[in-house]
């Protein structure tokens, strides 16, 4: 005769036990997202600090949003202001005046949003910037109208990458906001820079591989 199995609980210890597995599974399937994939968590901000503010919550992409918007302010007006008065093409010029007056405009707003945030934006261009307006300031005549068209069409490429991702993935409502108004100035931008007929697209930055 076969020995019989003897349980180390008693009956009671044993359906605490078994209540205890069957909830202790049914939290680990609530926190489990379905179908959420790493580049779409990514996308959307999480895995950031995030710091809560009286308008609610801000990631580093957001913040880097911000500044990367304040910081083409402060090359591409005084730039634009410059191609107005140097550049050798009317339409250069129409385009330039047509970018410091948007610029102007957008740099107000990220300023007001930014201290409404409690962020901290730079005062000044960054190491690049300054040099692509040394190198302006280096070139005239026809030079400089195809230097202005392709370094600007360039930069506003850049930003947009940044400006699209983060209105796609902001949890903030207010930078959410502000980022739509961004992207339209971005590429209504480069629409402009581009009707100046100056532009190498074949010098432009590769288009990123999308993931799967």
């Amino acid at each position: 005769m076969r020995g019989v199995i003897k349980w180390p609980f008693g009956r009671g210890e044993l359906l605490v036990l078994i209540l205890f597995l069957l909830v202790g599974s049914i939290a680990i399937i609530i926190m489990i997202p379905v179908n959420f994939s790493a580049s779409g968590a990514q996308a959307a901000g999480f895995g950031q600090p995030v710091t809560q503010t009286s308008l609610g919550p801000v990631t580093e992409s957001d913040i880097e949003l911000l500044t990367k918007v304040r910081q083409a302010g402060l090359w591409e007006i005084p730039a634009g202001r410059q191609a107005d008065q140097r550049a050798q093409s009317d339409r250069v010029k129409q385009v330039a005046r047509q970018i410091v007056a948007d610029h102007t405009r957008l740099d107000e707003e990220v300023r007001d949003l930014a201290a409404k945030l409690g962020v901290s934006l730079p005062n000044e261009p960054n190491d690049d910037q300054k040099s692509w307006m040394a190198e302006l300031s280096g070139r005239f005549g026809q030079e400089y109208d195809l230097t202005f068209a392709q370094r600007l069409r360039a930069a506003h490429g850049s930003v947009l990458t940044t400006v699209a991702a983060v209105r796609a993935g902001t949890r903030n409502d207010h930078i959410r906001a502000f980022a739509q108004k961004a992207a339209q100035v971005v590429m209504n931008h480069m629409t402009l820079l581009e009707s100046t007929g100056l532009v190498d697209h074949t010098a432009l930055s590769d288009v990123p591989v999308p993931s799967s």
